[in-house]
């Protein structure tokens, strides 16, 4: 497996995992189309520029299809600037521990590189997959929590690490 920046190519696999009903359950229903084309070259020039880690899970190096992503960005909260992980990966490659595998790369680069200090993951309470990931990498849950993302107010699992310490 490959984690590669995500790049101004990748608005098919945006489209797949953000604007598919089944993909986007867990995060209040798909992204719109309009505009996705902009994320992709946003998120592509924040990875270029070392802004946010935003990686393409390629499970295959000899091979370009994509299977997910992971990516790692700071942003403000009420309680303080914080640096949150996040996780997708398209159906037909789910259920191969390519997001824990991924999550773990990511993980121990920010644990190397000593960036991001504690990183808080929030995924839906319904999502038994992404919350497994927290529990089985080594994140201390904390508490349920509403969020907001994409407009939309969900209810999440709010853990933590500290990858210079909690990682197993």
């Amino acid at each position: 497996m490959r984690l590669r920046n995500v790049s101004p190519d990748d608005v098919d696999a945006y489209v797949r995992m953000r604007c598919d009903p089944v993909m986007m359950a867990d995060l209040g229903g798909p992204l719109p189309l309009e505009g996705m084309a902009d994320k992709v070259r946003r998120d592509a020039q924040e990875a270029a520029a070392d802004l946010a880690w935003l990686k393409m899970i390629v499970p295959d190096p000899a091979r370009p299809e994509v299977a997910g992503t992971v990516t790692i960005w700071s942003h403000d909260t009420d309680d303080g600037p914080i640096s949150e992980i996040g996780w997708m990966v398209l159906p037909e490659f789910q259920g191969q521990g390519l997001a824990k595998r991924a999550v773990r790369i990511l993980l121990e680069q920010a644990r190397d590189q000593e960036r991001w200090g504690l990183v808080h993951a929030f995924p839906s309470t319904s999502n038994a997959a992404s919350n497994g990931i927290c529990r089985s990498v080594g994140f201390r849950f904390l508490s349920d929590v509403a969020v907001t993302f994409a407009g939309r107010v969900l209810q999440t699992n709010h853990w933590v690490i500290d990858p210079g310490r909690d990682l197993t």
